[in-house]
């Protein structure tokens, strides 16, 4: 049997994965990462409870847990990043870089020196194969399916790793944490960006970047309202424009962040959901990473431009080392500079890269 350090978040997902490898007869220990610093006592950063709660899982699974503070890994490979992305005016994903630089870099290298055989984690997705042609695929809960998070994974980082819930839906994990009678069995999800959690998410960045404000206007020119900062809104944003009653503007119909022009400190919007600017059916992206081999020039895939995207076909019309791309079958909606492309063949994650 195999000794396996565990990452525990504290969430239900964590434990029962602990749960699950216990059961088999390995030798299990859970580690809490804490990323974070500064701010344990404010009560939209509950780190302090999750840490409380993954106590209560050891004491409950009578395994050893233990903290380690990444938080000045995270600072420098993470925030820093996420940071300077915003004030670039692009739409960042601090979760994929936190899996490939602390939870499969900074975490896997610790549990390594503690002399472990494999680490966990409680994400929805599925590893098959071997070395080195080892491959990354989506969960059996299509809902739950976290290989887009993954896709930054090399196949030295996914060698060590297990993900036990990959063949589990949520339900079942739900069903058995409650039958095992875990203390968070019912504890909520943890949603949003980490080290921002329940706050009001343009408060958090303007403690970081300056306050810009503008010129809110249309394509054609016309201005409709100002901005706080071009670093304070993403493509396809729709709430908190404050954008009503304009004079000659389609009544009733919304308004959508469709664009940014940095050197004017211009923000562009649109009315309708379906606004021509929204839509597009090419994208590249760069700073790409592939799992195995690089996808082919010419074939068919399927790619996400987001979280929770239905996969979308599309085709590789160009493919070297530092770029690829994608022309979809049909338009996608507010593709996002920052943001990442994941292409799919099949069931396995290929991997991808960040839109331009």
């Amino acid at each position: 049997m195999a000794r396996i350090v565990v990452g525990l978040s504290g969430g239900v997902d964590s434990a029962v994965t602990a749960y699950l490898l216990k059961q088999q007869g390995h030798t299990v220990t859970g580690i809490f990462m804490k990323n974070w610093e500064g701010d344990d006592d404010d009560p939209n950063c509950p780190t302090r409870q999750d840490f409380l709660d993954v106590l209560a899982i050891g004491d409950a699974l009578d395994i050893e847990v233990d903290l380690v503070n990444f938080a000045a890994e995270y600072k420098e490979r993470v925030f820093a990043y996420f940071l300077a992305e915003y004030h670039a005016g692009r739409t960042p994903n601090p979760d994929v870089l936190c899996n490939a630089e602390i939870k499969f870099k900074a975490f896997l290298d610790h549990a390594i020196d503690l002399g472990a055989d494999h680490i966990a984690t409680g994400h929805y997705a599925q590893l098959t194969g071997e070395m080195p042609q080892r491959q990354l695929r989506k969960a059996v809960d299509a809902n739950k399916d976290q290989s887009y998070f993954l896709y930054r994974l090399t196949q030295a980082q996914i060698a060590p790793a297990l993900f036990p819930l990959g063949a589990m839906t949520k339900p079942e994990v739900r069903a058995l944490a409650r039958e095992i009678a875990l203390p968070v069995a019912h504890k909520k999800d943890s949603t949003g960006i980490c080290f921002i959690g329940e706050r009001d998410f343009r408060d958090f960045l303007k403690r970081y970047l300056p306050v810009t404000p503008g010129a809110m206007r249309t394509p054609e020119g016309r201005v409709v309202g100002r901005h706080e900062g071009l670093s304070y809104y993403t493509l396809g944003q729709r709430q908190g424009l404050g954008i009503g009653g304009v004079k000659g503007a389609a009544e009733g119909v919304p308004w959508f962040v469709a664009g940014k022009v940095m050197a004017e400190n211009a923000l562009i919007v649109v009315q309708g959901h379906e606004h021509p600017l929204l839509l597009n059916r090419t994208l590249t992206a760069s700073a790409l990473n592939w799992i195995g081999a690089a996808p082919e020039v010419g074939r068919h895939y399927t790619a996400k431009t987001r979280y929770r995207q239905v996969d979308a076909p599309c085709q590789v019309t160009h493919c070297d080392d530092n770029t690829v791309a994608l022309y979809f079958d049909a338009p996608q909606w507010a593709v996002t500079p920052g943001q990442s492309v994941v292409l799919y063949d099949g069931e396995v994650c290929l991997g991808g890269g960040v839109i331009c």
